[in-house]
């Protein structure tokens, strides 16, 4: 998978790239991220990216010009399979989503900034946008994160243990049953007996009801209620 970023902000993305999940991902070549400079496509000398609204109104507004620039050269590289803005009124990352998005190759993330982007740019470049949750933040570059760690932990070979993933939570539907580890007793808290059985078919019944149990407690919209 490859995933470019336009952002007015390309240092940030140094903590990404350079830590983690990620970095083992793009180190093995599973994954590949190039981060670009969207002032790089501005076409006066003063690297101008934003401009005033029309009708008025407070903030500004990241104009057509320069990300129509930008994602052109991109895509004269590659075949694009999804040109995505990240922007708090978009659909919500949720993981059916990601787990759709994991199986492309090539996509192209816009980190929104200011009071937006020129809406003719989602009307005419962008075909997804995504938004990571109900609240606002400075900019889309927190959101593209996001979208990168999600999408990129579930690409083969980049998790240690390659079932990993398949027991996340939202996989199943269902938030993930308690996890516990060694010592088996501390401070008089003990780990579920069940746990300690070695019985596979009673540890699985248990992972579910507890799956179940904890999703009916903090999501019941999973499961409709």
């Amino acid at each position: 998978m490859h995933i470019d970023i336009i952002t007015l902000f390309p240092e940030i993305f140094e903590i990404l790239i350079c830590h983690s999940i990620v970095k083992r991902a793009l180190e093995k070549g599973v994954a590949s991220i190039e981060v670009h400079n969207l002032r790089d496509y501005a076409t006066n000398r003063y690297k101008s990216v934003d401009d005033y609204p029309y009708g008025g109104g407070s903030g500004m507004v990241m104009m057509i010009e320069p990300i129509d620039r930008c994602i052109e050269a991109l895509r004269m590289k590659r075949n694009v399979d999804e040109v995505i803005y990240l922007t708090p009124d978009g659909e919500l990352l949720e993981q059916p989503m990601v787990n759709r998005l994991s199986m492309l190759e090539n996509i192209i993330l816009l980190c929104g900034h200011y009071k937006g982007v020129d809406e003719r740019v989602r009307e005419s470049l962008i075909t997804l946008e995504i938004s990571i949750g109900d609240y606002v933040l400075s900019g889309g570059e927190l959101p593209a994160m996001v979208f990168c760690d999600s999408v990129i932990r579930l690409l083969p070979g980049v998790l240690g243990d390659e079932t990993s993933a398949l027991s996340d939570s939202f996989q199943d539907g269902l938030l993930a049953p308690p996890v516990y580890t060694r010592p088996s007793t501390y401070k008089g808290m003990t780990v579920p007996d069940v746990l300690l059985s070695g019985n596979e078919k009673e540890i699985a019944r248990w992972n579910y009801e507890q799956a179940l149990e904890r999703t009916v407690k903090k999501r019941p919209r999973l499961l409709g209620s």
